[in-house]
């Protein structure tokens, strides 16, 4: 009787919980709204522009140049492959995700200078478009993952909605479709490795619901998706680029954006490697809405990237460090410089410049004790900061 009384007291208690507690910051605790953004330490760079600004076609010369007519670039990635850096983008007409969008990609030695943009996959007919979906090595092999879709937008009815996988084949020194890898699949970032051999990665469908794709060993075609949580399934929830990794206790840690108004990451486990997932949960680390990366260092820390100050939405980016994985403990401003001007672009540059542009998916790599971050300006131009690891070690205690 006095364990049932004991279990009844406690059912308030568990209700108004709150949301889970991953962010404690000097200062502000575990109170996201008490963080000063303006107060945070700032880590610096080395800046350089991977493509620049371009018109957006049927652009004619003594046009008013406006932010809606020039050429869409987004969803970049890294790997640093073969001896060089490797980065691919969405690279769309002129608005996001609208058909003939095509993937393109440039390559560097050193990571600062780049080489001139071609395509990766070639320009789409009428009503297809691709979006950029990560570069991923398998046996060896570099491969480009790439969603192929119908229509405006990779979401909703009649979609068509396809993950297909390039092989780049050193010989022909160009891009060649390998594989169709998923139907009605987009993932969010390429596979890892499971310690089975298997690969894991993310997947949403046309709707919106996420599950987890496990395979990919036998064969690109060879997936079993197993469940993770379904649009409306939870209240006020719906899930959005999910990240995950590997904790030491072998359980899977993930992190949801969420464009259902909370404007807050959520939070879920995985205890057998991917195949059952908790209900996700509320957490207290801030989100704008916006895409998040997280990579562990070979400092033994994990550094995630996100858009955190939801006061001026995607205008800043901002480097947060866990060291057991989980619990976020420090959080920094990166400091991005704005470049120069291009010719022909200088009457609307003001809109590029630092507070103003927005600083779209970031996605990190590290290579030779930096962090490599590249971005999206304002979806219209890709950009990389090189930040030494020496200079994120000393945000800790």
């Amino acid at each position: 009787m006095n364990r049932i009384l004991l279990i009844i007291a406690l059912i308030p208690f568990a209700a108004n919980a709150g949301p889970l507690a991953i962010l404690n910051l000097p200062g502000s605790g575990t109170e996201p709204e008490a963080i000063d953004y303006t107060t945070l330490p700032t880590v610096q760079g080395d800046h350089a522009v991977i493509h620049p600004v371009a018109n957006s076609p049927g652009f004619s010369t003594g046009e008013k140049l406006e932010m809606n007519r020039m050429r869409l670039q987004l969803h970049n990635y890294l790997i640093h492959y073969a001896g060089k850096f490797w980065c691919i983008w969405s690279d769309g007409p002129q608005i996001e995700d609208w058909p003939t969008q095509e993937i393109k990609y440039s390559t560097s030695i050193d990571g600062l200078s780049w080489a001139p943009a071609k395509s990766l996959t070639g320009t789409p007919e009428e009503p297809y478009a691709y979006i950029a979906r990560g570069l991923w090595v398998r046996d060896g092999e570099l491969l480009a993952l790439a969603a192929h879709y119908k229509g405006k937008g990779a979401f909703g009815t009649d979609k068509e909605l396809q993950l297909k996988a390039y092989r780049w084949n050193p010989e022909s020194n160009s891009w060649k479709f390998e594989s169709t890898v998923y139907d009605n699949a987009i993932n969010n970032f390429p596979p890892r490795q499971l310690p089975s051999g298997e690969w894991i990665m993310t997947r949403r469908d046309a709707r919106f619901n996420v599950t987890v794709l496990i395979g990919g060993k036998k064969s690109l075609d060879d997936w079993s998706a197993y469940p993770v949580v379904r649009t409306g399934e939870i209240k006020n929830f719906r899930p959005d680029e999910p990240i995950f990794w590997q904790m030491p206790d072998k359980t899977l840690n993930a992190l949801f954006r969420d464009n259902g108004g909370s404007q807050r990451l959520f939070h879920s486990v995985s205890r057998d490697m991917g195949k059952s997932w908790d209900t996700p949960q509320l957490t207290n680390f801030p989100n704008s809405t916006s895409k998040i990366y997280a990579i562990a260092t070979s400092r033994g820390y994990r550094v995630m990237l996100s858009n955190a100050n939801p006061g001026i939405g995607r205008r800043e980016l901002h480097l947060s460090i866990s060291q057991d994985g989980k619990n976020f403990i420090r959080m920094a401003h990166v400091d991005m410089p704005a470049p120069e001007a291009p010719a022909g672009f200088e009457s609307i540059w003001k809109k590029f410049s630092k507070g103003i542009a927005s600083l779209q998916y970031p996605h990190v790599i590290e290579h030779e004790d930096s962090l490599w971050i590249a971005f999206s300006r304002n979806k219209l131009q890709t950009e990389i900061l090189k930040v030494s690891l020496d200079d994120v070690d000393a945000l800790l205690p």
